[in-house]
């Protein structure tokens, strides 16, 4: 494959100044990812790993760009990116329905697109994902067991839409609550993937309800601000929680025994991995198209965190 020419120098420029983009080498590969929203503790994550992936590649450089978990804000920067040439797009969607007819855009324009976390079903892109039912199902498998009999629990749900969200919610109510109809809902609202809105919910909940025995959250970095709400009410020791995403804030909560267990969705795999699909692709190697493939789903209970801890030392996110 040819590398593309830059264009639209004016553009590139405004594209440098509103969104940080980083400067490249002429001869290299350009590659642009777009990140849902850093305020979310998972996307931030993956996109530091992006960078660290890219600094493997001499021939490849990197510019991230912030979606800000708002639509509108996403599909312009993937107009923009088209516009300025790059050589490949890694888009992670903030809702797959409202990007998808701007992913064609980059299709049709000619430019390599890999969709991930989560994986956009567009004719002509690759996809690096994980399995969000899977990394639900190992919780659920767990809960069916831990959560008593007629409990009372809360479930935090990411944005409206979004693929991640609605197949872990699938698994919730296919392997747990078709299987426990004992159990009761008595909290269920979109927090967004947002600590701060899964702290305004649990408040709501916490005064709703006498007592509730389980958070079940679509994410981390929502059942950890569920958690912050109840951390100092004796009423509350021993809630359990769960999650998905394996964050290292998680994984402190498990040590700590304030969380319960988490389904690992490896920020530093999906990075890894697209970046060496990107690479195959941009040198011709392979074709976007034969790009799809997922990274494992496993579960962090307190049994084994302190592995994950370790991994989370050596790349500093935890100190």
């Amino acid at each position: 494959m040819k590398k593309r020419t830059v264009g639209m120098v004016v553009g590139a420029a405004l594209l440098s100044m509103c969104f940080g983009v980083t400067s490249y080498a002429d001869d290299a590969y350009r590659v642009a990812y777009i990140a849902r929203a850093q305020e979310d503790s998972f996307a931030a994550w993956l996109a530091d790993e992006m960078r660290a992936a890219f600094e493997e590649y001499d021939d490849m450089t990197l510019d991230v760009f912030d979606g800000q978990a708002n639509d509108e804000k996403e599909n312009s920067i993937i107009e923009n990116c088209i516009a300025n040439d790059y050589d490949a797009i890694i888009v992670q969607a903030n809702n797959g329905e409202a990007q998808l007819p701007y992913i064609q855009q980059i299709v049709d324009a000619g430019i390599p697109c890999i969709t991930t976390n989560p994986r956009v079903e567009c004719e002509g892109t690759g996809s690096v994902d994980a399995d969000p039912y899977e990394q639900a199902k190992v919780n659920c498998d767990l809960a069916l067991e831990q959560i008593p009999e007629n409990a009372k629990v809360v479930v935090l749900l990411g944005p409206a839409g979004n693929f991640h969200s609605n197949e872990r919610r699938a698994a919730w109510q296919a392997e747990f609550f078709d299987k426990r109809p004992d159990v009761e809902i008595v909290g269920e609202d979109i927090a967004n993937w947002n600590k701060d809105e899964a702290m305004t919910l649990m408040e709501d909940w916490v005064q709703a309800n006498e007592h509730i025995d389980a958070i079940i959250s679509m994410n981390d970095n929502m059942c950890a601000g569920a958690l912050e709400v109840v951390k100092d009410d004796p009423a509350y020791e021993g809630v359990l929680a769960y999650g998905v995403d394996g964050t290292a804030e998680a994984c402190l909560l498990i040590q700590e025994g304030r969380m319960t267990s988490t389904g690992l969705q490896s920020a530093i795999d999906l990075a890894q991995m697209n970046t060496d699909y990107v690479h195959k692709v941009l040198t011709g190697e392979m074709e976007v198209t034969d790009v799809r493939d997922d990274v494992p789903a496993p579960l962090i209970t307190a049994d084994n965190v302190e592995e994950y801890i370790e991994m989370y030392k050596e790349n500093g996110q935890i100190k």
